[in-house]
């Protein structure tokens, strides 16, 4: 689990600052910034390594909860006459 005995901030506040390094592109001074609005002051360097501590650890605990990506796909194909001209036609089709 985690371990964040010797940290100064509550876990709440990294886990959220990493959340916001990861989903939205922003600096790490654009955070700092962001946490000095809501009376956490910290340095941006300090967010930086939070991200370097405890992102490889949220990355390999939520892989158990991700889908997979893939599927079978397949290519449907064919034929048709448009106006009078026949036309390739073709599209993806999701298959079971």
């Amino acid at each position: 689990m985690l371990d964040t005995k010797s940290m100064r901030f509550p876990i709440n506040v990294i886990l959220v600052c990493v959340r916001w390094c990861v989903v939205d592109p922003l600096s790490y001074q654009h955070l700092e910034e962001m946490m000095q609005e809501r009376d956490v002051f910290d340095d941006h360097s300090s967010i930086y390594c939070w991200t370097i501590r405890f992102l490889p650890m949220l990355e390999n605990s939520s892989s158990v909860y991700k889908r997979p990506v893939g599927g079978s796909w397949g290519m449907d194909e064919t034929y048709i006459r448009i106006r009078g001209v026949w036309r390739y036609f073709y599209r993806a089709v999701w298959c079971r």
